[in-house]
């Protein structure tokens, strides 16, 4: 048994704090922007990459702020849409806390989507390589959410659970770990094996991510308590549980529409 006591406050200056979950943002953010890069060098012919990785610190850009919009938004829609309807300018302190992960997925798909347009370019290839990128701001994310004792796992008697003080006495599971590991690690070496290992069609990766990211997910959501302002919404499925199933069936079909399709653009 472990209880938890981690400080979410990296450093306190007094005036302004850095927070591991601050952290986490820009070092993912920079990590996936520098292995990104290389990785085009090894996903694309030379003529190619070269001209993907060209306009890759501008595509960068759009990520960031696809992440930001469609992360708040998401939460804003899928969690908390009758407080926010209420008090409309919480909306934009962003510095409380209320982020979605699906809600950023699909604000980055829309950011690639518009600059690959822009560019002439072939936003598959970009989703491809998102797709293996994604796993490292994953990790550092959900390792962020244990050290800030948020998104803290049910009840259980296993060795390995943990008490979070501020939360109460109950010694629960650590899902932000286990989603670190199967949601980061484990996605990470699958999709990146697949594409430096193997020659695939603009796509496939994208599709293989959603699939195996929503699977990860549905079993984690078994492990972690749901939004206290929420619970179940059809009995033991939360709504990050019903958000992944949804992903799980557009991967499938995404993947189906690039195996068949004459042309990825």
């Amino acid at each position: 048994m472990i209880v938890h006591n981690f400080d979410p406050v990296f450093i306190d200056f007094g005036i302004i704090e850095i927070r591991w979950y601050s952290l986490a943002y820009i070092f993912g953010i920079l990590v996936g922007w520098l292995y990104g890069k290389r990785l085009l060098k090894k996903q694309l012919e030379k003529k190619l990459s070269d001209l993907y990785t060209l306009k890759y610190d501008d595509l960068v850009t759009y990520i960031i702020i696809g992440v930001i919009l469609g992360g708040r938004l998401g939460y804003v829609f899928f969690y908390n849409f009758n407080f926010y309807l209420d008090n409309f300018f919480e909306i934009f302190k962003i510095w409380k806390g209320g982020m979605s992960f699906h809600g950023g997925l699909i604000g980055v798909a829309i950011s690639i989507i518009l600059f690959s347009k822009k560019n002439n370019l072939k936003h598959c290839i970009y989703f491809d390589n998102i797709s293996a990128v994604a796993p490292i701001g994953l990790f550092l994310g959900r390792i962020s959410n244990f050290i800030n004792g948020e998104l803290y796992g049910t009840e259980t008697q296993k060795s390995w659970g943990v008490i979070f003080p501020k939360i109460d006495n109950l010694v629960r599971h650590p899902s932000q770990i286990y989603e670190a590991l199967l949601e980061g690690i484990i996605l990470f070496i699958i999709v990146n094996l697949i594409i430096l290992f193997r020659k695939n069609k603009p796509g496939i990766i994208s599709g293989i991510f959603l699939i195996l990211y929503g699977f990860f997910r549905v079993i984690c959501e078994n492990f972690r308590e749901p939004d206290s302002h929420i619970g179940y919404i059809f009995q033991n499925y939360s709504v990050g549980t019903l958000l992944s199933f949804g992903m799980i069936l557009f991967g499938m079909l995404f993947l189906f529409r690039i195996i068949y399709a004459k042309e990825n653009r």
